[in-house]
């Protein structure tokens, strides 16, 4: 065992979030400046797999020790993660080396007095779950075993239950445990997509089209690196998964318009608006934080786009010097739970209460950037999230105070549903392969 095994990093890592650190945060502190792939995406699989398995690893030490998780000391409770993680979930790690590398763990944190405890538990679960039985007991109420076993806050599968129904509810909560897939946008002011496509089968990189979205390749299995594929440096491309692209092509804005972005940073959606835009027309791209507004520029220059002017503050009080726009976009922050699969967090970070003050601060910036519309104008409101109180709540609002207006049917009618038509458009994740969001469409009368 040495400072730089991808275990110990994950450990590390690992503790980083149960004392409060984002995991993409604490993943990039401990990673290695080189490191091979293979322990690189070892690495990333423990401590993303952890954290997102953490309420069914807990109940497994509920179920296996004499105390319960929570009154475990912390550093053994994390290293019991690791262990049951790796004997749980990674078929490829055989049950002998996942133990014998996390009983190695303990002795190297200094917790040599527990090595014994840390080899007896895992044993004890590895023999439960021989013959392909599942050693995990699970309670008799519906929302609390989906909890349990796909490890999620009940208050999260009781949202979803409420809109879907329990078997429909258990699909969303596999879905949203898997590895997200990594999607690309080509950059059509400089390529196409078949070229692109053929670039990285070159370079060993496969690559799926995706219906109804033109610009859109979904990368299938291993890509390496994304900063070093062929054509990333270029601008031929960037990545954006495919609900976002989605936005876009909704809003449909037209060359030469003017378009506006409430809430741009990074800039993914900014940057498909000028490219659908074909750079030609004026982008105000505005938020509040200058560093993620730096990555909006990085792209803008990859990208070779000039026609974004960027405004830094809140997007509630926008500066009267920015024109009336022909589109407006509000892409806003929200809950992220239709993303949970790329936010391994996420779920636990994520309250009820949130959920309140997030959805007054949507329709807060809905209704003010109805100011910034010019007449006969569109302004589009998104969010990648699955709560009805952010989403269709909050175009109810929205029109109840603004009955000049109206919400439109859109344009890809392949998406709608009929529960769906009202307010706008939510995409489940589990049904379509795509990231979870709602998309209304928004005219003056």
């Amino acid at each position: 065992m040495t400072s730089l095994n991808p275990r110990q990093l994950a450990f590390q890592s690992l503790k980083a979030v149960h004392r409060g650190a984002y995991a993409d945060v604490a993943l990039n502190r401990v990673m290695p400046k080189t490191i091979s792939d293979a322990d690189r995406r070892l690495l990333t699989e423990l401590l993303y797999g952890s954290v997102r398995r953490q309420r069914t690893l807990d109940a497994l030490i509920d179920q296996f020790a004499k105390k319960p998780a929570h009154q475990q000391p912390p550093d053994l409770r994390t290293l019991l993660h690791l262990g049951l993680y790796q004997l749980r979930y990674l078929d490829h790690i055989p049950d002998a080396a996942a133990i014998f590398t996390t009983v190695e763990l303990a002795k190297y944190n200094q917790l040599s007095g527990l090595s014994g405890f840390v080899n007896g538990l895992l044993r004890q679960y590895a023999r439960a779950a021989t013959n392909h039985t599942d050693p995990l007991e699970l309670p008799s109420d519906p929302i609390q075993r989906l909890g349990i076993l796909y490890s999620y806050p009940d208050w999260i599968v009781q949202v979803w239950n409420k809109q879907l129904g329990l078997e429909e509810t258990e699909q969303l909560c596999n879905y949203c445990n898997q590895p997200p897939h990594i999607d690309l946008r080509i950059n059509p002011l400089k390529t196409e997509r078949e070229v692109v496509r053929s670039q990285l089968a070159a370079a060993g990189v496969t690559t799926t089209l995706l219906p109804h979205l033109p610009q859109a390749l979904r990368i299938e299995g291993k890509s390496g690196p994304i900063p070093q594929l062929p054509g990333f440096q270029e601008g031929l491309w960037t990545v954006q998964e495919a609900s976002a692209q989605l936005v876009g092509h909704l809003l449909n804005p037209q060359p030469g318009a003017i378009a506006l972005d409430i809430c741009a940073a990074p800039g993914g959606k900014t940057t498909h608006m000028a490219e659908l835009m074909e750079n030609r027309g004026e982008i105000w791209a505005c938020d509040r934080t200058p560093s993620r507004l730096r990555k909006l520029q990085q792209n803008l220059q990859r990208l070779q786009i000039n026609m974004v002017q960027i405004w830094t503050g809140d997007s509630r009080h926008l500066p009267n010097h920015i024109p009336l726009a022909d589109y407006v976009l509000v892409d806003a922050p929200c809950s992220g739970m239709g993303t949970l699969n790329r936010h391994a967090d996420a779920r636990w970070r994520q309250t009820p209460d949130n959920i309140q003050d997030l959805s007054v601060l949507q329709l807060e910036l809905l209704l003010n950037s109805v100011r910034w519309v010019k007449p006969g104008g569109y302004l589009l409101y998104s969010t990648c999230t699955l709560h009805s109180q952010e989403n269709e709540k909050v175009i109810e609002q929205f029109l109840a105070q603004k009955p000049n207006w109206k919400s439109q049917r859109l344009a890809a009618k392949q998406w709608l549903s009929p529960d769906q038509q009202a307010t706008g458009l939510k995409i489940w994740p589990h049904q379509r392969q795509m990231d979870g969001f709602f998309i209304a469409l928004l005219q003056q009368i």
